[in-house]
């Protein structure tokens, strides 16, 4: 892999990371969210990675300079909602209970959802710090010649 495809890998995974943290940020605000019935509460939703994979490094000369395609990082294929069941809590005088007195509350674990958005904070300034490594490897590279 060359120095300049660090640079892209990092970004795609700054990319991840950024979708992951939007994702822990509407399930925590929609907690506790109530509503009266299972179809129209709030579920939590996460968004599911895959690798990206580098093409074969087979070398074409007509093509180069070009940009050749995918290179290794990190690809969000989607964000599907959890199946985790929803909590649903006895509250009679509730103005959103329904007829037999139950309140629906969102799949969302709040303490799960912290350590998701921690982890996903650390993960994207550790991509930050690749970023500036690689660019001061750069800089000293270029300096050799001097």
């Amino acid at each position: 892999m060359a120095l300049g495809n660090v640079f892209d890998t990092a970004a795609s995974a700054m990319s991840a990371n950024s979708i992951r943290l939007n994702t822990t940020a509407s399930n925590l605000a929609n907690a506790e969210a109530a509503a009266s019935s299972s179809d129209q509460t709030y579920r939590a939703r996460h968004p599911v990675f895959a690798a990206a994979t580098q093409q074969a490094m087979a070398i074409n000369f007509d093509t180069v300079g070009e940009d050749k395609g995918p290179v290794a990082g990190v690809q969000v294929l989607g964000i599907v909602e959890s199946g985790a069941p929803l909590q649903q809590r006895y509250e009679p005088d509730h103005p959103l209970a329904n007829e037999e007195g139950y309140v629906f509350y969102p799949n969302v674990n709040p303490v799960e959802e912290m350590a998701n958005m921690i982890s996903a904070s650390r993960a994207y300034q550790m991509n930050v710090e690749v970023m500036n490594s690689a660019k001061t490897m750069m800089q000293r590279v270029l300096t050799l010649g001097q």
